[in-house]
């Protein structure tokens, strides 16, 4: 396959996807290895970003998505009337906060770190998809864990983790690290109900 017609191919995939593909995914689909479906996937990117399309593809730690660029999206909420999304409460991201840079965590841990119960602001961001479920710690009760999730990376416009504004190094406080996920992020377009959020 001519490389053009691979880029058309690969964008029309991802585009009816809707939701990241996994790079084993892709290069099932292409019969290709997975390093030429990564090289292929970095060329198309530069492609869409270099000929000012309207849609650029983001990576994802281990996965690709297609996603409308972000210069445009003021013309997408008037196309489909989407109201002004309310931010995230500072409760929540200072939940979010805690996950991000101590995850695999559980909600007594979180709880622990805040002080304060954290069962409303947990369900929240699990609803939303910033948060999921990692599994369960092997201790009585085996209680879940929490993790970041794709979305999460997605919102706040960084390929993985690694990319998270580094920590004080003396002992921050959560709110200082809150604080400083929101400033490197873009979290204040998110769609969050947090009228039922416990401080």
């Amino acid at each position: 396959m001519k490389k053009e017609e691979l880029y058309s191919a690969l964008e029309a995939v991802l585009f009816s996807s809707g939701e990241p593909m996994s790079i084993d995914r892709i290069s099932q689909i292409f019969e290709l290895s997975p390093e030429k479906t990564e090289k292929a996937l970095i060329e198309l990117a530069e492609i869409l970003k270099n000929n000012n399309r309207g849609i650029e593809l983001l990576r994802l730690e281990n996965a690709w998505q297609l996603a409308t660029a972000k210069k445009h999206s003021a013309y997408i909420k008037k196309a489909f009337d989407i109201r002004r999304k309310t931010p995230l409460s500072p409760a929540a991201l200072e939940v979010l906060a805690v996950i991000a840079y101590n995850q695999p965590v559980t909600k007594s841990f979180i709880e622990q770190v805040r002080g304060v119960d954290c069962s409303g602001v947990v369900s929240t961001l699990v609803e939303k998809e910033l948060i999921e479920e990692r599994g369960r710690l092997e201790l009585p009760g085996r209680p879940l864990l929490y993790g970041t999730t794709k979305n999460f990376l997605r919102c706040f416009s960084i390929t993985d983790l690694s990319e998270l504004p580094p920590l004080p190094k003396s002992q921050p406080e959560v709110s200082d690290v809150a604080e400083q996920l929101e400033m490197d992020g873009s979290v204040t377009g998110l769609d969050v109900d947090t009228t039922d959020e416990k401080e």
